[in-house]
């Protein structure tokens, strides 16, 4: 016992009788976790029975006022409203700020618009584009038939609204839904007036939102007769022409302030498809259209039936312009080039009335033209085969000829500016010329012959494989397999460089078939960079500006001044033995239908996947041209290839642009050295002369008056032969006769 005491008392975590053991950290962070919980608890259920009793409240203090039967309904209704449509609100407010940040340009009504007079080559005009706004024809100097013809057709409350016409929204509405299609549109002449100023054509909902803001801003900024100067000088008329004074010029060789009632009406008529009713195009639909406009101002009690019977009976007559092919894509593309321009030269952009005299040459132009059209003609319907575009320029990149559509007055779009189409076996010089800078030559040994890429098995057109082949024969060919294997060796990235230096300008896709051109490219890029070869290996990038004066007849922009020297990017060699190569795909491959009686003539066909795209882009050292053919809605063509109607295009077109001409010898190959061309050859000059000779073909005034001389001619020799006719009896006469 006295030992167990002592042993007790000895402990020493052992206090006086009861003493408990210090807990342990662990115990410690459990107590202080549930500590942190219970606050947490306590937190929650204290704000949420604030919450409750808040809520109580409000629910208390609104049974004061609560709504029974048919009001509760459209109170929550009402309610419901506000609330979705404030949010609705912020939604399209975020939508449409990058169309609000263009109103904050200071000269946002004359942002990039130029009153332009193009010229040819030799600085004969060739047509006109851009408008001159305010500072033409006031608007009370503007016939007040056009007017209200314009406010009849387009916005009959146009003074009654803030911007946006809810009525007449809903009554389109009412009308499209009556009729099961759009038959009225629901845009005011404000909503139109910011499309015009600020954005694009494009169809979508977010651009409407952007629309509809800013022709708020429009009606809070501008008066009502300063938005409709504005719309009537900014409207797209057809014809390539803006605004209604130019367009009574264009269509009635008038001033607009003489403008009839009928022909107003035939101008107010062109606001809702100025291409479809343009009176040079289509005179019925046109005067249709017209017609429909007087009744519209009738019914818009501007005018009496009584007032417009004699336009219905008498409509306009618009000027013949069917003879006058205007080159219509290549102005509307150096119109774009001269906004370009501006940019970089800011004189321009202060002095917007300018003349430029562009890089066109109108026989060139037409005979483009006619080569198009010929060969569509002949075979768009057993080829199905509907579109074309074709670019041709001086191999410095000065375009002459261009032809962007079958018909400018059906369609605007420039399909040899703006549409992207896949090259097929014409984007294959690129991957040859990397080869060659890596390395390789036209006599390098190359297999030809099936292998994989992952699932991807590539196969030439003919199905079938030559073995071992040189790089020569193989582009001769267009064997498929090839340019494959080489973009394996070097890899596609330096193809990609290789193309971009040249001239393409679009993204090219880092994909297994860019070789055999998977990527989409522009013809008037494939023109540009096949340029490169025909000027022995300096960059061609297209332009159409030579010289821009304004005014007062200062010269803003001279291009052979102000521009540097062209940039080399292939050695001479190498160009040298692509040239070679080239001009064996036309002498004996796949190009034979592009030669040219006389000339030595180098290019490259490209078929795609399903005949949707046809190309032949070929020089010689005068000129190179790109040729595509197809369909707009991109289905197949009937076995249309690239050796076919494309290589006829450019043949027939090479074939007159070279006539009467003195050649400039291709870089690298001798013409005596080519068996059909073993001939003496033509007296050579340099380019830069050559490109300043016109091919021999006759002026529109000459030919005017050769025609009026023979006309005369026949009236006299007419005359002559009735004085000299004896007796009705003398059959032995009339038989000579």
């Amino acid at each position: 016992m006295r030992g167990d005491s002592a042993s007790l008392a000895s402990d020493p975590d052992t206090k006086e009788g009861n003493a408990q053991p210090r807990p342990g950290i662990g115990q410690r962070i459990r107590r202080f976790l549930l500590s942190i919980d219970s606050m947490v608890d306590t937190g929650l259920w204290r704000s949420w029975s604030i919450i409750r009793r808040s809520w109580e409240a409000y629910d208390g203090f609104l049974r004061r006022f609560r709504a029974k039967g048919i009001w509760r309904g459209l109170s929550e209704v009402t309610s419901d409203g506000l609330t979705y449509g404030t949010i609705g609100f912020v939604v399209v407010l975020a939508f449409a700020q990058p169309a609000i940040e263009a109103t904050r340009y200071a000269d946002w009504k004359t942002t990039d618009d130029f009153a332009v007079t193009f010229l040819d080559r030799f600085g004969q005009e060739i047509g006109r584009r851009g408008i001159v706004l305010n500072d033409s024809v006031p608007l009370e100097e503007i016939p007040d038939s056009l007017v209200k013809a314009t406010l009849a057709t387009e916005d009959r409350r146009f003074f009654m609204h803030f911007g946006i016409d809810f009525v007449g929204t809903f009554r389109a509405m009412v009308e499209n839904a009556r009729a099961g299609g759009v038959v009225q549109g629901g845009s005011t002449l404000t909503q139109q007036l910011a499309k015009n100023l600020f954005l694009s054509n494009e169809r979508s909902l977010s651009r409407k939102i952007k629309e509809a803001y800013l022709a708020l801003w429009l009606e809070a900024n501008l008066s009502k007769q300063e938005i409709l100067k504005l719309y009537l000088d900014r409207a797209y008329m057809g014809g390539g022409v803006f605004g209604v004074t130019a367009a009574a010029e264009f269509y009635f060789n008038k001033n607009v302030r003489e403008l009839t009632l009928a022909e107003s009406a035939m101008l107010a008529g062109l606001y809702k498809a100025p291409t479809k009713y343009a009176p040079h195009i289509n005179l019925p639909a046109a005067r249709a259209r017209a017609n429909e406009v007087l009744t519209n101002m009738v019914q818009a009690d501007l005018l009496t039936e009584g007032q417009v019977i004699g336009a219905r009976r008498n409509p306009a007559l618009a000027v013949d312009r069917s003879q006058e092919q205007l080159p219509e894509y290549f102005l509307d593309w150096a119109l774009d080039e001269v906004k370009k321009l501006a940019r970089r030269k800011p004189a321009m952009a202060r002095d917007r009335i300018v003349t430029v005299r562009t890089t066109l040459d109108p026989a060139l132009q037409r005979q483009a033209d006619q080569a198009v059209e010929s060969v569509l003609r002949e075979n768009a319907k057993l080829r199905d085969a509907n579109s074309a575009a074709l670019v041709a320029m001086v191999p410095d990149g000065a375009v002459v000829a261009m032809v962007g559509g079958r018909s400018y007055g059906e369609s605007q779009f420039n399909r040899a500016v703006n549409a992207l189409r896949q090259p097929g076996s014409s984007f294959k010089p690129f991957v040859y010329m990397t080869a060659f800078m890596n390395g390789f030559s036209s006599s390098s040994i190359v297999p030809d012959r099936p292998f994989c890429l992952g699932n991807w098995c590539p196969r030439n057109y003919t199905r079938s494989y030559r073995g071992a082949v040189t790089l020569k024969l193989a582009l001769t060919k267009s064997i498929n397999t090839i340019p494959i294997r080489l973009a394996q060796n070097f890899g596609r990235e330096k193809i990609i460089e290789t193309a971009y230096a040249m001239g393409l300008t679009h993204e090219l896709e880092n994909s297994v078939s860019l070789p055999i051109g998977s990527s989409e490219v522009t013809v008037i890029d494939m023109a540009s960079s096949y340029s490169v070869f025909a000027n022995g290996g300096y960059k061609a990038k297209g332009y159409a500006i030579l010289e821009v004066t304004n005014s007062d007849g200062e010269v803003l922009y001279q291009r052979e001044v102000d521009e540097p020297e062209p940039q080399r990017i292939f050695p001479e060699e190498k160009v040298h033995e692509m040239n070679d190569i080239l001009v064996n795909v036309v002498e004996a491959g796949t190009g034979r239908r592009a030669r040219i009686d006389g000339v030595v003539a180098a290019g490259k066909t490209g078929t795609t996947n399903a005949y949707r795209d046809a190309w032949f882009v070929g020089y010689t050292g005068n000129f190179t041209g790109a040729v595509w053919f197809g369909n707009d809605d991109f289905t197949s063509t009937r076995r249309v290839t690239g050796g076919s109607l494309p290589a006829m295009a450019w043949q027939r077109f090479m074939a007159y642009a070279h006539n009467g001409i003195e050649l400039v010898a291709m870089p690298g190959v001798e013409a005596d050295t080519l068996p059909r061309l073993a001939q003496p050859a033509r007296p050579l000059v340099a380019a830069a002369d050559a490109a300043a000779v016109q091919p021999r073909v006759l002026s529109r005034r000459t030919q005017r008056l050769l025609l009026d001389i023979g006309s005369d001619l026949r009236e006299l020799t007419q005359s002559r032969d009735q004085a000299a006719v004896p007796d009705d009896g003398d059959t032995e006469y009339a038989a000579a006769q």
